[in-house]
C-alpha cells in the first residue's frame, strides 16, 4: 500500500501526459511600495494583502500572534513548475543513465533498458514495480550527504526540456515576493510537498528562502551506521513517510505541531492542506494556483495526469478559497534568466 500511494505522486502516465516585469526585485522584496511587484492587481491580490494586514494588525479582531503565524506551501505546482514531468522524476531518469556504466544489468532488464532506450511506453508499462525500482536505484544505498550532493549537482547542470531554463529558475517569481512579504510580516514558512523532503532541502534556503528543517516531504527510510570510522546516515530502500493528500494534514501536525492559518496548494493532492488550515478557528485564507497560462508556462487541470485539480476546484468555491490564475494574477511568471 505504501508503494502504490508512493507511486501516486510520481505516477509515469505523467509521462505521457520570462522575462520579469520592469522595476521587479529578483530576490522577491517589494518595489515602490509594492510587496507584491509580479502580482497583477486583481482580487487575489487584494485577498493576500487584505488577510496579511488583518492578522498582523494588534488592534484589530483578526489579529494572529507571530507565533501562530504559520503558512504551508505545496511546492511541485505550486512554488515551482511541475510540467509535463515533476522534476524529481526528471532526476531519476537523469541518474539512471548517468549511473548505467556502473550496471551494464540494465542494459537488458526493465525499465532501466527502456529508460537508455528512451521508451517511454515499456516504463509506463512497468507499472509500479517498475516506479519503484527505479526510485530504489537513484534514491537509496548512499548516505544523506552523498545524495544531497548529487540533487545539488544535478540542479546546478540541468534544465526543464521545454522551458529550456535551469529548474532552480522554474520558480514563480510571484511566489517567490510572496514568501517574502510573509517573512517580512512575522509568518513562518514552511514546505509540505508530496515529493521527497531530501529531494527540496539542499537548495531550499537558497531559492525560497526556507531552512532545511521547514521542509516536510515524503521520504525513505535512514539507518545510523559507522563507515570508516564516520557516523553517517545511510539510505535504505524503503519508505518511511509518505505525504499527500490526507497525509499531509497528519505530517503538518506531527512535524509542525501548529494549525496553519494559510496554505497554498495548486492540485486535489493539496486539499485536505487547504481543509485542515480553513477549518481552525479565526481568519483563515486558503489559495490555489491554477495553471491556466499555455503562452507563458502550461494550461492544465481536471484531465491532467500531473497536478490534476479537479475535486479542489469544486471544493474552492464550496469552501470560499482563492484561487490564483497564472494567465491573470500573475504579471510575470518567472524570474529572468541567468544563462
Amino acid at each position: 500500500m505504501m508503494t502504490q500511494r508512493w507511486v501516486w505522486r510520481v505516477s509515469l502516465l505523467a509521462l505521457i501526459s520570462l522575462v520579469a516585469v520592469a522595476g521587479c526585485s529578483d530576490s522577491g522584496e517589494a518595489v515602490d511600495g509594492d510587496p507584491l511587484p509580479s502580482w497583477n492587481a486583481g482580487a487575489a491580490k487584494t485577498t493576500i494583502i487584505e488577510f496579511v494586514s488583518a492578522v498582523t494588525d494588534e488592534d484589530g479582531a483578526d489579529y494572529v500572534r507571530p507565533a501562530d503565524r504559520i503558512a504551508v506551501f505545496d511546492n511541485d505546482g505550486t512554488l515551482w513548475v511541475e510540467y509535463p514531468l515533476y522534476p524529481q522524476v526528471s532526476f531519476t531518469f537523469d541518474r539512471i543513465k548517468t549511473l548505467a556504466p556502473r550496471h551494464p544489468e540494465w542494459t537488458t532488464t526493465q525499465p532501466f533498458k527502456a529508460i537508455l532506450e528512451d521508451d517511454m511506453q515499456t516504463v509506463v508499462a512497468s507499472g509500479e514495480e517498475g516506479v519503484f525500482e527505479m526510485a530504489i536505484a537513484t534514491h537509496t544505498g548512499m548516505t544523506a550527504e552523498e545524495f544531497e550532493e548529487t540533487v545539488s549537482q544535478w540542479l546546478a547542470t540541468s534544465e526543464h526540456p521545454t522551458l529550456k531554463r535551469p529548474y532552480t529558475e522554474c520558480v514563480y517569481q510571484p511566489q517567490l515576493e510572496l514568501l517574502a512579504y510573509l517573512h517580512t510580516n512575522g509568518f513562518t514558512t514552511f514546505i509540505v510537498s508530496g515529493g521527497s523532503g531530501q529531494f527540496i532541502r539542499p537548495w531550499s534556503e537558497e531559492i525560497y528562502g526556507i531552512p532545511p528543517h521547514r521542509v516536510v516531504g515524503s521520504s525513505f527510510a535512514s539507518e545510523f551506521q559507522i563507515i570508516e570510522g564516520k557516523p553517517v546516515l545511510v539510505r535504505l530502500p524503503r519508505i518511511a513517510s509518505l505525504n499527500e493528500k490526507a497525509d499531509k494534514p497528519v505530517s503538518i501536525y506531527n512535524h509542525i505541531g501548529s494549525r496553519p492559518i494559510l496554505a497554498f496548494g495548486n492540485s486535489d493532492g493539496d486539499m485536505q492542506m487547504l481543509q485542515y488550515t480553513t477549518a481552525g478557528d479565526g481568519r483563515r485564507l486558503g489559495l490555489l494556483l491554477h495553471h491556466d497560462d499555455d503562452d507563458r508556462e502550461f494550461a492544465y487541470d481536471r484531465d491532467s495526469q500531473v497536478g490534476q485539480l479537479d475535486e479542489a476546484l469544486d471544493e474552492a468555491a464550496r469552501q470560499d478559497w482563492t484561487v490564483v490564475s497564472m494567465k491573470n494574477d500573475f504579471a510575470t511568471v518567472f524570474p529572468p534568466k541567468s544563462r
